[in-house]
């Protein structure tokens, strides 16, 4: 049985432990930047149809990290909202130097 985290606070170092290869965190960093830069491309172009990619880069980057080099698997099936959080507190962090990339 999966533990249930009551806030975010309890659930990011979980998160977190589930990210300890850097290669799986450096593609976390990559999918989540390659989003950002989709969304500024489709405000910049009005080619909304576009934003249908965003969970296939999000989650297609993250899991390739998951399946392939930090072989568990990913939070999200079971903590979606936390783990898209997650997600979003990991790159924060790992762009400010928080975490290593």
């Amino acid at each position: 049985m999966e533990k249930q985290f009551k806030t975010f606070s309890e659930f990011y170092p979980y998160y977190l432990s589930e990210h300890q290869n850097l290669t799986c965190r450096r593609l976390h960093f990559i999918g989540s930047f390659a989003i950002l830069l989709l969304i500024a491309f489709v405000i910049v172009t009005s080619q909304w149809i576009l934003l249908w990619f965003i969970p296939l880069i999000g989650y297609g980057f993250a899991w390739i990290g998951h399946f392939f080099f930090e072989k568990n698997r990913p939070a999200t099936f079971t903590y979606p909202f936390y783990s898209f959080l997650g997600d979003w507190v990991m790159f924060k962090d790992i762009l400010f130097g928080k975490l290593k990339f």
